[in-house]
């Protein structure tokens, strides 16, 4: 099952340009959020370089492959992959020691995954063995045969799964794990649901779990998260304010003041919001508006966090700047100002594309030039998950449009699946993983109340098997994160929670080493 240096070498050579794609194709259609995650985990892994035991030592981290099946539900099926790993065993001080497995999600898993923050930073602890697990069809652990929808269907959190018990058997014999080490999955976000899944589906395979920031409830309609963006806006330990939230409304009606006066009004806010399409068509104005969404989204989902472009007192000063004249466009500068700072940092040239533009982009099949994971994550969307955000209710400060309609008209473009089909797949997804009641014991879920992903998590233990952490004022994944200064006392306190909660685990499995010894 394991493969290494000619197998491994050549698939490097094979797929190594969709990793330069992923960290240089800014000039393609992409979703503001995924690009703001992407921007944020190359800041980190550029901070974590490769460590050096001593002069003929192997760096830190070893990357490695595993060949996994395509279809691990089909025994007769014998196509396969080979699936990224990393590894840093430089504090695992013993083969009985505990193996912390850091899930990937919907992106490339990076070496940085293996270094700095969470599970890493825990490790040394406890002496354990750090290994990150690439998910199949993202980074450089994507099947041989291009993105068409048939190749698609090998892609699922089920898939995922079956890779995580694969991988976790094969590892263990590569490394000569003690059979009795608990292995503990850690993972972020989608990663995170994968992690706590992976306990409740594999309990005799994995001992406990970590979800940060898990949205393990499917929806079609997520609604809520602007809910949590908007009330984000006016918490002024944040740096917000209701004259914060006021002047979003106001920047992003005015926006849609000058889309509808068209002409040349319409042509200078083109230019002035890094639209790199004209505005004439519905479709395109919609595709500007949720790009403008999306960077105030984003302002909230990783405030505060290393390398954010904007966080909500950042973006608040923007918008207020020029309250003092009481002008009606003083908004929307403060808005155009943001779009700059946004586009400055992530190196993009446009903001917004057209509509056709984004569902060409997203119809390329050739995983070398597919951009960043977009193809395979809106896949993901149509067949289990949905976690369409919009803003058409009468508590959200935003524009109205994009609409879900025109949300799920992206999954028959671009896939062929209907609006009909997506709803069946998240009740499905829900009814198979069980929502905010999976059951699973033995898994931490941690969350931060910023992060407008917490409402679909686990915000409250249900059981004392099944525990759940919510810090205050804390935004996506941040406990994650490597430790910095500026960090919050609320932040500290979580991450020593999750430190103590692994203690008490890790004590239940040595006493269970014990009792199997004597």
């Amino acid at each position: 099952m394991q493969t290494w240096d000619r197998m491994a070498h050549r698939s490097a050579l094979r797929l190594g340009p969709l990793l330069l794609l992923s960290l240089c194709a800014s000039s393609t259609p992409v979703s503001l959020l995924r690009r703001l995650g992407e921007h944020l985990g190359q800041i980190q892994d550029s901070s974590s370089p490769s460590l050096s035991l001593g002069p003929g030592a192997v760096a830190i981290p070893k990357q490695g492959w595993l060949e996994q099946p395509l279809d691990p539900f089909n025994a007769s099926d014998t196509r396969s992959f080979l699936q990224r790993y990393w590894v840093n065993d430089q504090h695992w001080t013993s083969q009985r020691g505990p193996v912390f497995l850091h899930l990937g999600g919907e992106s490339s898993l990076r070496s940085g995954s293996v270094l700095r923050g969470h599970p890493t930073a825990l490790a040394p602890a406890w002496g354990a063995l750090v290994i990150g697990l690439e998910h199949r069809f993202y980074g450089l652990s994507v099947p041989a045969g291009g993105l068409d929808v048939a190749q698609l269907r090998f892609l699922s959190s089920r898939h995922a799964l079956a890779d995580v018990a694969s991988a976790r058997l094969a590892l263990a014999r590569l490394f000569n794990v003690s059979a009795s080490s608990p292995w503990i999955c850690f993972g972020g976000s989608y990663a995170g649901s994968l992690a706590a899944w992976a306990r409740l589906k594999f309990p005799h395979l994995i001992f406990a779990s970590v979800a940060s920031s898990a949205p393990v409830r499917a929806t079609l309609d997520f609604s809520e998260y602007n809910e949590v963006v908007s009330r984000s806006l006016t918490r002024t330990a944040l740096g917000g304010s209701p004259e914060c939230r006021a002047a979003a409304s106001a920047a992003f009606a005015e926006v849609e003041r000058r889309l509808h006066a068209g002409g040349a009004t319409r042509s200078a806010l083109r230019a002035e919001l890094g639209a790199c399409s004209p505005l004439d068509r519905a479709e395109d104005q919609a595709e500007l508006l949720g790009a403008l969404q999306a960077l105030v989204g984003g302002a909230v989902q990783y405030d505060a966090q290393a390398g954010v472009p904007l966080s909500v007192r950042g973006l608040c000063g923007l918008l207020l700047e020029g309250r003092s004249n009481r002008s009606r466009s003083a908004p929307y500068h403060g808005l155009r100002r943001a779009v700059q700072v946004v586009m400055h940092s992530l190196g993009q040239r446009c903001l917004s594309f057209s509509r056709a533009e984004t569902v060409a982009q997203l119809k390329v099949t050739d995983s070398q030039v597919s951009g960043v994971g977009d193809r395979q994550w809106l896949y993901q969307t149509c067949t289990e998950f949905g976690f369409y955000i919009t803003c058409e209710g009468p508590r959200c400060p935003f524009s109205q449009v994009p609409a879900l309609p025109s949300q799920l008209e992206l999954c028959e473009q671009v896939f062929g699946l209907s609006a009909s089909s997506v709803v069946q797949a998240v009740a499905q997804t829900n009814s198979y993983y069980g929502g905010q009641t999976p059951g699973a014991t033995q898994v931490l879920f941690i969350n931060g109340d910023t992060d407008p992903w917490h409402v679909l998590s686990i915000t409250q233990a249900s059981g004392p098997l099944e525990s759940a952490l919510l810090i205050p004022s804390a935004s996506h994944c941040m406990d994650m994160a490597p430790d910095r200064p500026s960090d919050s006392p609320s932040l500290r306190l979580g991450r020593q929670s999750i430190f103590q909660q692994l203690q008490t685990w890790l004590r239940l499995a040595e006493e269970s080493q014990v009792r199997s010894r004597a």
